[in-house]
């Protein structure tokens, strides 16, 4: 029997490991679930899940092509269409504007926010660098002040 992507089957787990399970297929292939695709929520511990000489339906997620069968239990389980993952339910703002669309990153819709409403041009690179510039020297002086004048004052040691 060729195993294909895709396909659900019945399986026999033969072994456990703190990675995953492995199954034997029909046919006598060995496939791993791995941890991750054992349940729809976080394992912490497989063997709370699973048992060795259980039966499970599983569904084949790839074949590689040294033979390693990676297999899913979470993904084998009938589920109606669009059920995948329960929409977020929207909550009011702290600040009592109207939340922002979802989908949310830069795409080919999200980064563009139309143009610019005040008058100034972007500032450029070498604008931003000085700026940062500045503020760092002035951050390093005030830092500098402050522990002259815990030692004392002028760099002076105490003796």
């Amino acid at each position: 029997m060729s195993i294909e992507v895709g396909s659900k089957l019945q399986g026999k787990v033969t072994g456990i490991t703190n990675f995953g399970a492995f199954v034997e297929l029909p046919g006598g292939s060995t496939g791993l679930v791995h941890i991750s695709e054992v349940a729809d929520n976080y394992v912490k511990d497989i063997n709370e899940f699973l048992k060795v000489g259980e039966e499970v339906t599983v569904k084949v997620v790839n074949v590689e092509k040294d033979g390693k069968i990676g297999l899913s239990i979470r993904k084998a389980k009938d589920r109606p269409e669009g059920s995948e993952r329960p929409a977020r339910p929207s909550r009011p703002s702290p600040s009592g504007r109207p939340p922002r669309p979802q989908g949310g990153g830069r795409g080919p819709q999200g980064g563009n926010r139309g143009p610019r409403t005040n008058s100034r041009p972007a500032p450029s690179f070498e604008d931003k660098m000085s700026r940062f510039l500045k503020d760092s020297e002035e951050r390093l002086s005030t830092i500098k002040r402050q522990t002259e004048s815990k030692r004392g004052g002028r760099g002076a040691r105490r003796g």
